[in-house]
């Protein structure tokens, strides 16, 4: 790739991708939700990616990263020291990738995307002293959410790995069934591969709390929904002190064929 070259594509991953190829470092400067989320989908995929860093409206960013995907995702990128996120206005009009070379306006047309680009160094030397600027003083955004490689990991150790298998599973077959608007809760989902594997109400909510995805009371008024709609069940399994403790179980009767695919449809559609 020419630096500072015009990029064209489908999606802005497409474009983001030849810009990675030659970057060491990047700055994103006032994304669109859009340009967010193909940021943290390339930089996953991606084995080696540059150092990245992203200024944007924290309004956005709230938005963006109320997805469990691409806020855990992220949030695995910070915790590696790849990704710095950070907020503020720039006044920019346009969301603009900045390089060591070259400076690309990122811009969408329809179902079109490109990236507007120059290499001319007194320009390209003048965005990244104003933005590096910009950037210095900027506040961090608090991700809130943890990474996605401690949940698989603690799931798997700390509640079992047939626990794990299905959750990576259904996660998979969220993000192959929903589109990039569509919203879904991780506690439903967590709960439904919970009672696919017969798991403890306690033992999950625990785990939940201790990783950061929420609260044990927000697990257990998400357990009484399910149940209400008839979607899990529980049953009552007696310990030596203290009051008996709640097995989580899929009501099998909603359930056609339980299969973490089906799982993942009856998080989605319980989400909207």
């Amino acid at each position: 790739m020419v630096a500072g070259a015009n990029l064209h594509g489908w999606e802005f991953e497409t474009v983001l991708e030849t810009v990675f190829e030659s970057a060491e470092e990047l700055l994103l400067v006032d994304p669109t939700a859009e340009a967010v989320r193909a940021l943290t989908a390339v930089t996953t995929a991606t084995s080696d990616p540059p150092s990245v860093r992203m200024l944007a409206d924290s309004r956005l960013l709230k938005e963006v990263m109320d997805d469990f995907v691409v806020a855990s995702h992220a949030a695995d990128h910070v915790a590696a020291g790849v990704l710095s996120v950070r907020t503020g206005g720039t006044g920019s009009t346009n969301a603009l990738v900045v390089t060591e070379e070259a400076v690309w306006a990122l811009v969408s047309v329809g179902d079109r995307v490109a990236a507007l680009g120059t290499d001319e160094a007194e320009f390209v030397d003048a965005a990244r002293d104003t933005y590096g600027a910009q950037w210095d003083p900027a506040p961090t955004f608090d991700l809130r959410t943890p990474p996605l490689s401690r949940v698989r990991e603690t799931l798997g150790t700390e509640i079992g790995q047939d626990v794990r298998a299905d959750f990576d599973a259904a996660l998979d077959a969220l993000d192959d069934a929903r589109d990039t608007t569509s919203e879904f809760d991780e506690v439903t989902l967590i709960l439904l591969v919970a009672a696919h594997n017969d798991v403890l109400l306690y033992d999950i909510s625990k785990w939940g709390e201790d990783v950061g995805i929420a609260s044990k009371a927000t697990f257990s008024r998400t357990k009484t929904s399910l149940e209400e709609e008839g979607l899990i069940r529980t049953e009552k399994v007696p310990i030596d002190v203290g009051r008996p403790r709640l097995r989580l179980k899929l009501n099998e009767d909603r359930f056609d064929e339980v299969t973490p695919a089906e799982l993942a449809a009856v998080t989605l559609n319980h989400s909207t």
